[in-house]
Parts: C-alpha cells; structure tokens; sequence
C-alpha cells in the first residue's frame, strides 16, 4: 500500500476503531492530528502513527509502538472492505480540518478494559463508546 497521510490515517482509524461508531474513528483521528501539532511528536501522520521503538534495520519492536496495531505482529492488510471504506472517508473528514470541539487537545486514549499507568497523570476529556480520552498538558 501506497504510504501517504490518508492511508496511514485510515489504517489507524481502522485497526484501532473500527468497532466504533463514525464519532470514536474521527475522535482516534483527531488524536492523530493533535500529536502532530504537539512538538513533543513526530510531525506527520505517518510518523506519529508508526511511531515505536524499532530495531536497527527499521523494523518494530513487537508491542513497543503507541498505537498497538502497528507492531503487534499480525498483518495491517485491511480484512473488511466496507469497514475500511468507512475509515478512508472518516481519515478525510480529519485530514480536511475538522476537530470536533471536544476533543482539542487529546492525545491519548485507552479501551475501557485497560487501565494504563499513563491514564493516572493525564487530563480527562470524554469517553466515547469504548475508548477513553485524555489530553497531556503542556
């Protein structure tokens, strides 16, 4: 697959919220966004997106990346055309600016059947079907 911001937004929406209602992909793309705009991230898409440890030749560590899907070791091929579909028109909608007024600033998110160190010294924003928000304050 052709590696652009579209195409890594779509595959994070996708491994990550496809469960979700249209809200939670474009939430988990909204924090995609807010990372890049936060200098303590990489400052693209597809970087804050692959980001992770990763061994000298480039490849990840298996479960060392922010967002699991990407080194978890099972294939990021897209199995549900539809639901990939979805999350191609949903990357857009966020690509093209949009923000959601709830989720400025968040940068973090968790399902609510973890409970994540981190989630204690973060701020609360709003919990979305199954997924919790946080912002990281500066």
């Amino acid at each position: 697959m052709l590696e652009t911001a579209l195409m890594c937004m779509a595959l994070n929406m996708y491994h990550e919220a496809r469960n979700q209602p249209n809200i939670g992909q474009l939430a988990v793309g909204q924090v995609v966004m807010n990372r890049v705009a936060d200098s303590r991230y990489p400052s693209s898409v597809c970087a804050v997106v692959k980001q992770g440890r990763k061994y000298k030749n480039g490849t990840p560590m298996r479960n060392r990346c922010q967002f699991s899907w990407y080194c978890d070791g099972l294939s990021d091929e897209p199995k549900n055309k539809n639901e990939f579909e979805r999350a191609q028109d949903n990357a857009i909608i966020v690509l093209n600016g949009w923000t959601g007024g709830m989720f400025d600033g968040a940068t973090h998110y968790h399902a609510d059947d973890v409970s994540p160190n981190w989630a204690s010294y973060k701020t609360f924003i709003v919990k979305i079907n199954t997924h919790i928000f946080y912002r990281w304050e500066k």
